[in-house]
């Protein structure tokens, strides 16, 4: 993939943060996900690449979302797998809390993982930790020996956890452990990503949450030389099904970065819509501007990117058309 890619695409994360930033607050997720949703369609046709999305917000009859198998990009250029979510956090945007973003990844075709949309247990750390855990172990013995590769107490140590009650009997494990521990009332991408961002102050990631959001967040983590292992969790044989029928011979193995992003590039972009870990949210100025907080980060340099933008409103077209 071409370097200047990466730009081009957080154009794309910049409108959808845009559009969907007007419904903060105001208790209509599905209108902010809708807006999101239109205005990344339209900014990817500016794209250069032959896209399909193998990671979207649902199947072809569930359109205008963006779908498993839309082509998108001006159809010149790469092909590439594009994986999505126009509104990380719709619950987020509707009551006015923290960490949503709109996100994307974007890998050389056949490189992506089709994660179907159900849940995925999953450990993600930054990378001071990345290579020395397992999934495989009870979360007492992650603690135990994420602690002693950081050289500090487990009382030191910071968690983060989707508050859920499915993680009842994990946070209570993880309470006697004597950790601290973050809650997150939604968004699984940004706390999955946190731990690479040492100003987060957040050491490990655990818990359940989306199988999609878990390529995304593994993406960003190859990105920053954290990891992300993660194992579906069909709940039933139609689940089961499922997996096997979109390449996974497999559904609960034990699954690495490479298993979801491929072992060749990969670009991430994400753009706050509200204040968040690592990312500022939509702002509104005076004379009609909006300031953006974007990341877009590759994996081949390693490049890291924080893009403050200001967006003079009425020359928008594509959010003017939503």
């Amino acid at each position: 993939m071409e370097r200047e890619l990466a730009l081009e695409l957080v154009r794309v994360t910049e409108l959808a943060a845009l559009a969907a930033a007007p419904w903060m607050g105001r208790g209509d997720k599905n209108s902010a996900d809708g807006a999101a949703t239109e205005a990344m369609r339209s900014m990817f046709d500016t794209v250069s690449i032959r896209g399909t999305v193998v990671i979207g917000e649902g199947e072809m009859d569930e359109a205008p979302m963006l779908y498993i198998g839309e082509e998108v990009g001006s159809m010149q250029g790469h092909e590439v797998d594009v994986a999505v979510d126009p509104l990380e956090g719709t619950e987020i945007v509707a009551k006015g809390l923290n960490n949503a973003m709109s996100v994307l990844a974007v890998a050389n075709k056949g490189q992506l993982l089709h994660a179907p949309d159900m849940y995925m247990e999953k450990l993600a750390v930054g990378p001071a930790l990345a290579g020395k855990l397992s999934l495989n172990d009870p979360i007492h013995t992650t603690v135990e020996k994420a602690a002693l590769a950081l050289g500090k107490p487990i009382s030191d140590l910071t968690v983060v956890i989707l508050d859920r009650e499915r993680h009842a009997t994990m946070i209570k494990d993880l309470r006697s452990t004597g950790v601290r521990i973050k809650f997150l009332s939604d968004g699984d991408v940004a706390g999955a990503i946190a731990p690479a961002f040492p100003e987060a102050g957040i050491d490990l990631y655990v818990g359940s949450g989306g199988a999609p959001e878990g390529v995304l967040a593994a993406a960003a983590l190859k990105c920053l030389g954290g990891e992300l292992q993660g194992r579906l969790m069909p709940e039933n044989e139609e689940q089961f099904e499922r997996c096997i029928s979109m390449g996974l011979s497999d559904p609960r193995k034990l699954l690495t970065v490479d298993d979801m992003v491929g072992t060749e590039d990969v670009i991430f972009a994400a753009t706050g819509v509200t204040p968040g870990e690592f990312l500022g949210g939509v702002r509104y100025t005076e004379g009609q501007r909006a300031e953006t907080h974007s990341i877009v980060m590759r994996a081949k340099t390693r490049t890291v990117r924080f893009v403050k933008s200001l967006h003079y409103l009425p020359n928008k077209p594509l959010l003017r058309s939503i």
